[in-house]
């Protein structure tokens, strides 16, 4: 029998029993959508909650700063370009960008602002997600400029009268930092003790101001959005270690280490250096080897693989919870086939003693059981595609109130593809008993059947 035939006779045999096909299809598609809905549940707040790690900063991005408490080992561990070139020799290293940090403060008239200075190389703004809203990212040119972050307007002040800061008064001053010349004192400590007498009793005099080129200003978040360079001052690295050089001359810049005898060191070390691993299933790996050379090496990806098990267990929770109902959708189809053999004994007899062969009967009721599969499957993914965005509709509001984005069930095509592969063969094996019993039966006993 060529499958065609056995095709149409599976699907004719079916819309003869409408009411029996539609009830048990009923069963499959309840069982598909249960599961359709469910794991989407749990991948789409897995995929939100990932959305969210990466706005903190990137997954496979190690942080590496000095340890904590280094009094125990004889060797100082220090950040310098040593250890960036026997980084870069490690395996699944892609590269290694320094940080260097420092502190001034930035006056314009009667205000001032305390700056947090961050130092990097060029090449790594590029692979920063900055928006800019005016100007441009730091690097270019031959003197030191500043690119000032979307929050740091928030932190001047008005030194004189009752002016207050915006923390107080809830208004942003009438700074333009890209146009207005702010200028920049970078020895925080003779700029508080300037009038105040030294240990000869002179009075102290107050510390140069440096006018610094705005390069450009970063754009305000979106609503519900947060960026990690909001609070900070951006510059070239190589730019501000020449500023800092010139400017504390013979002395120690402050936040570096100084010698046993008080005197600064030649070179400038580093406070962070930011190494980037070509895959996230390496960062744990290179994280622990950082950690083993003495450093304090920090990454998200550790925490991101903890969350991602538990999102996994979860995912299979409610996949099981809804594999019951295709469970029991998958007694129905045994039910529905087993009637339909008691109903076609003589059929089936007939179909023997004619010389049809076993393997066609068995084909026959598994096209059937199958088609059941089939069909509740593709019903059952329609109605889940429906629930998906319907739920994603109502629950958006839950976005807002937790600080996620995405929606909350996501239905990717694999899932879709899967459970109507897994559908079909529920179907099939729930028909394979009634399929085995359909070709056991003896012919003269199927034909003489009543």
């Amino acid at each position: 029998m060529k499958f065609l035939d056995l095709l149409r006779m599976s699907s004719g045999n079916l819309w003869k029993r409408k009411v029996r096909t539609v009830l048990t299809v009923l069963g499959v598609v309840i069982g598909v959508a249960s599961i359709v809905v469910m794991v989407s549940l749990g991948l789409g707040l897995s995929r939100s909650l990932m959305e969210q790690y990466e706005s903190y900063g990137s997954l496979t991005q190690i942080e590496v700063n000095e340890p904590w408490d280094d009094s125990s080992s004889e060797e100082v561990k220090r950040l310098d370009q040593d250890l960036i070139n026997e980084i870069l020799m490690m395996e699944h290293v892609e590269s290694v960008y320094p940080v260097l940090q420092s502190q001034a403060i930035a006056k314009y008239g009667s205000y001032e602002a305390y700056l947090q200075l961050q130092g990097l190389p060029r090449e790594a703004f590029a692979e920063m997600d900055i928006n800019v809203e005016r100007g441009k990212l730091p690097g270019e040119g031959e003197t030191l400029q500043f690119f000032y972050g979307n929050q740091v307007l928030q932190n001047f002040s008005n030194s004189k009268g009752n002016g207050g800061n915006y923390w107080q008064t809830g208004v942003l001053p009438n700074i333009d930092l890209m146009k207005d010349p702010i200028f920049v004192v970078f020895d925080m400590d003779a700029y508080y003790a300037a009038g105040t007498p030294d240990e000869n009793g002179q009075t102290q005099k107050p510390p140069k101001k440096y006018l610094i080129e705005t390069c450009g200003v970063e754009a305000a978040p979106g609503e519900n959005e947060w960026s990690q360079y909001g609070w900070q001052t951006l510059c070239d690295i190589e730019q501000l270690e020449a500023e800092l050089k010139k400017i504390f001359k013979n002395k120690v810049i402050p936040g570096q280490p100084s010698t046993k005898t008080g005197k600064p060191y030649k070179e400038i070390f580093y406070n962070q250096l930011l190494v980037n691993v070509d895959d996230m299933n390496n960062v744990v790996a290179l994280q622990k080897a950082l950690n083993d050379m003495g450093y304090d090496a920090y990454s998200q990806a550790e925490w991101v693989e903890s969350q991602q098990r538990t999102m996994g267990y979860i995912q299979a929770v409610l996949g099981g919870i809804g594999a019951v109902s295709l469970f029991v959708a998958a007694i129905g189809i045994t039910n529905t086939m087993m009637m339909s053999i008691y109903e076609r004994t003589k059929e089936i007899g007939v179909m023997k003693v004619l010389g049809c062969d076993l393997r066609n009967i068995r084909s026959l009721f598994l096209m059937e059981a199958g088609f059941i599969g089939f069909i509740g499957g593709v019903i059952g993914l329609i109605l889940s595609i429906i629930l998906s965005v319907a739920v994603n509709k109502v629950a958006a509001g839950v976005n807002d109130y937790m600080g996620t984005t995405g929606g909350i069930s996501y239905i990717p095509v694999w899932l879709g593809a899967l459970s109507l592969v897994f559908a079909v063969m529920v179907g099939m094996v729930a028909g394979f008993f009634p399929a085995r019993r359909a070709m056991r039966l003896s012919p003269l006993a199927a034909i003489r059947n009543e």
